[in-house]
């Protein structure tokens, strides 16, 4: 709150001017009372303080001698603010400063601390409310000597709500009073007019790329209960946080955004959220805006399963459909760069929509908007529109294998992972060459919910205690290798290790890496690394380097040989990191950080990396299981 002056004459008197009742009032609820008073002379100010003992904040004194009151007509609250003869200390007359007090704990924050004084400290306003009380509060002021108000809705069990000053809540109040009355036909005068010029001026802005410069538009015409400001505004923020939840109301009823918003609106059922109500509410709640309930829960199942898919028209649906097809299969960069090439031709349905948010509901597309990305689209001429285009945000993949030592984007270590490359074969054929029986590929999968969902050999029929099948995320390198990923991996490279590699090199080349890392246990084994490379069925060579011991097999080339590749003084990370490092150099092997660690892949589950016990050998299956009492 500045100190500027303030023109109060003109703004109360806007008010008066513009003031009508509520669309659910009837004519008899026209207002008896006029909505302010004449203001108090200096004297009667003056008087007031001497009787409180306090000079009132600057922004109070200047309303009173404008207006000695004012009728506040809010549907439920404060109704009416007193003059300088009826305000008075407030006294806390029904004991709250214990009750705020004990909630303090041991390091307090400055704002608890003064509400929790507030009580006995305010300056009582109001004449008559809604068991609610107007306070202003000596102990909360700013450096221009405005004190703070406070409104407790006595009623509604919630904290008291702050305002920075006086001036701060008349004008929010102004603000409640027009979003009250947009449902009025009649309810048209130059605020409305000029806050609906704001609206159309946003939205021409956010599609030229200057959603920045739209959003205080938007935010201001939104607290005024401007029609399409909210829906503009909500498209604005969620595309700046791609993973929160919107609400787009009714905008559902329009059949030219459903394909875009109705979606959206699923998303939070179908991530599993829990909801009052369940689904059955969720449904009812869209038909009563609009959609069709068949359609509805015809769509929520599609989301749930992962088959929905993201389907706009014309040009920008055929970039949306390339874009998907390299994404499915981890290329995420790609498909950004033809997501953000085919931006300009991006078409808005009417005046309401302003940006994709479609995007954001496809289960493979949807995981690449980040905020960054939510930004980018933002900042990009759309529609027809002209503007600059904005920097274009650095792609998210590094080249290589190395980040799997480093800490990924949600600072999760990749610890404990194996790997697939296969050459020269398209990812749907991962399954045919080292899945289990009958294995086929998933609709795109969370990643990061696989250890849920891995097989447990205890709990599947015909599955040995001693298998080890493991649920893989398919997809490309940039390349063009297959690769199959685990990057859960709970099993230790064994002696028993029935390497996949020959079996997945039936047409060509295949490379597996299984990455042990070392047990917490007492006694546990070092990390392990293991490499075996087969072509045309049979494998060419193979090691496995656990801490410093070095098996080995086969004709390992000199640039991957582990004996002149790990030195002594090496750290295990070194160890690791100048491992993956040859493999890209020597083999361009790669995999992608963005979807293993951020998107969704589709999956299978693979045969098992470990052999049958031989005759002789023996093998152990615990199984652990809480009893309660």
């Amino acid at each position: 709150m500045s100190g500027e002056a303030f023109n109060w004459h003109g703004f109360l008197g806007r008010w008066r001017e513009e003031w009508v009742p509520r669309a659910d009032r009837d004519e008899d609820g026209e207002q008896a009372l006029p909505l302010g008073r004449p203001g108090a002379d200096e004297t009667a100010i003056a008087a007031a303080e001497e009787r409180l003992g306090r000079r009132l904040p600057p922004s109070y004194r200047e309303f009173l001698a404008v207006s000695n009151g004012w009728h506040v007509d809010e549907t439920a609250g404060v109704y009416q603010l007193g003059g300088v003869g009826d305000i008075d200390w407030f006294g806390d007359p029904q004991g709250m400063t214990p009750l705020y007090e004990q909630d303090l704990g041991d390091e307090p924050r400055e704002e608890d601390v003064l509400l929790a004084g507030m009580w006995r400290r305010a300056l009582r306003l109001e004449t008559d409310s809604d068991m609610s009380n107007a306070l202003l509060d000596p102990g909360d002021s700013d450096q221009h000597g405005e004190w703070a108000l406070y409104v407790f809705k006595g009623w509604s069990g919630e904290y008291p709500r702050r305002y920075p000053s006086f001036r701060a809540y008349m004008e929010a109040k102004y603000r409640a009073f027009h979003a009250d009355r947009t449902e009025r036909p009649d309810f048209v005068n130059a605020t409305t007019r000029a806050q609906d010029a704001h609206v159309e001026q946003a939205r021409l802005l956010a599609l030229r790329g200057r959603y920045e410069e739209a959003l205080p538009l938007l935010e201001e015409a939104r607290s005024f209960g401007r029609p399409r400001s909210a829906a503009l505004l909500d498209q604005l923020r969620h595309l700046l946080a791609p993973h929160s939840h919107r609400d787009y109301g009714h905008l559902v009823a329009d059949p030219r955004y459903l394909p875009e918003i109705l979606p959206v609106e699923a998303m939070a059922p179908a991530g599993g959220r829990w909801r009052l109500g369940g689904d059955d509410r969720w449904l009812r709640m869209m038909t009563a805006r609009g959609a069709d309930r068949k359609a509805a829960e015809t769509l929520l199942g599609t989301m749930r399963d992962g088959t929905y898919r993201y389907a706009p028209p014309g040009p920008w649906g055929r970039a949306v459909a390339e874009a998907r097809e390299s994404a499915r299969w981890g290329a995420t960069d790609a498909a950004w760069r033809v997501l953000r090439d085919a931006l300009p031709v991006w078409e808005a349905p009417g005046s309401v929509l302003i940006a994709p948010i479609g995007l954001l509901a496809d289960p493979v597309l949807g995981p690449l908007i980040t905020p960054d990305r939510g930004r980018e689209i933002l900042a990009t001429p759309r529609a027809g529109e002209t503007g600059l285009a904005p920097e274009p945000v650095p792609d998210f993949d590094p080249p290589g294998l190395g980040w799997l030592t480093e800490p990924a984007v949600n600072g999760q270590r990749v610890d404990g992972y194996r790997c697939v490359w296969v050459e020269g074969v398209d990812p749907d054929r991962l399954p045919a060459l080292i899945g289990e029986e009958g294995a086929e590929l998933s609709g795109p999968v969370e990643l990061r919910m696989l250890p849920w969902r891995g097989p447990k050999p205890h709990e599947r029929e015909g599955v040995q205690p001693w298998e080890d099948r493991a649920v893989v995320a398919a997809g490309r390198t940039a390349e063009a290798w297959a690769f199959a990923f685990d990057g859960h991996s709970r099993r230790f490279v064994s002696e028993r290790l029935a390497s996949p590699a020959a079996a997945a090199s039936s047409s060509g080349r295949a490379v597996v890496v299984w990455r042990d890392p070392e047990r917490s246990s007492p006694g546990a084994r070092p990390t392990a690394f293991h490499l075996s490379v087969a072509e045309q069925g049979e494998e060419l060579y193979a090691f496995t380097v656990r801490g410093t011991e070095i098996e080995r097999s086969g004709a390992i080339p000199e640039a991957l040989d582990p004996a002149r590749l790990l030195r002594p003084e090496d750290t295990e990370p070194d160890r690791e990191r100048r491992l993956l490092e040859a493999l890209h150099a020597e083999l361009g092997l790669s995999l992608p950080r963005f979807a293993l660690t951020q998107g969704r892949l589709c999956t299978f589950i693979t045969r098992s990396w470990t052999r049958a016990p031989r005759e002789g050998e023996s093998f152990a299956y615990l199984r652990f299981v809480r009893h309660r009492p």
